[in-house]
């Protein structure tokens, strides 16, 4: 049976990597997943979106559980299952597997290159751009000053890392950990995804 294409989209806050994953996946005809992976996931275990929402590329979601309220806690699983910060990311892990199983797929962060590490149908991807463009971006999103946006990217990231270091063993944004590092600053977000679209059809060939 042929392997489906998996890209995993690692990206800095305000780069456009998000922008760019949607437009691979458009070109490639394959199922995107951004939060939608957290909803699947939710789904697929009978837990409550918010505890995937809570958890989402960033530690310390333990210190917040308690102020949900139990209505919002989903089914009696809560209190029968392995509830911590690793089984989510177990959860959330197993989503993504049977997402990739099942047709070709880009998604974005979640430690999605190093869930599916050993699926050599995958391709990863790190978007990065200029702090100037990060800024404008988040700017444009948010309606906040550039003091702000740039406050917003240097706290998110932080946590992203965080995350994702702690999961994968690996260093978040590091040329090592991807197939392909991109400035999406120097060609724009539409450019990009045709640049990283065209290398994928060489890699695959």
């Amino acid at each position: 049976m042929d392997k489906h294409l998996i890209i995993n989209v690692g990206r800095q806050i305000g780069s456009g990597g998000r922008a760019v994953a949607k437009l691979l996946a458009q070109a490639f005809g394959a199922q995107f997943y951004d939060r939608e992976i957290l909803e699947l996931a939710a789904r697929e275990s009978g837990f409550a979106p918010e505890f995937f929402e809570k958890n989402d590329e960033h530690k310390g979601f333990l210190r917040s559980l308690f102020n949900l309220h139990a209505p919002n806690m989903g089914s009696s699983t809560f209190y029968t299952s392995d509830f911590s910060q690793e089984g989510l990311f177990k959860l959330q892990s197993d989503a993504i597997r049977k997402a990739a199983e099942e047709a070709d797929c880009v998604f974005v962060g979640r430690c999605a290159d190093y869930v599916l590490r050993d699926n050599p149908a995958c391709f990863n991807v790190f978007i990065t751009a200029s702090m100037d463009f990060r800024i404008d971006h988040v700017c444009e999103r948010h309606g906040c000053s550039r003091d702000e946006a740039r406050r917003m990217i240097e706290k998110g990231e932080q946590e992203r890392a965080s995350y994702y270091n702690y999961y994968t063993g690996k260093r978040w944004g590091h040329a090592e950990s991807y197939h392909l590092c991109v400035d999406a600053s120097l060609l724009g977000v539409e450019a990009t995804a045709r640049y990283i679209a065209q290398f994928i059809e060489g890699y695959n060939k």
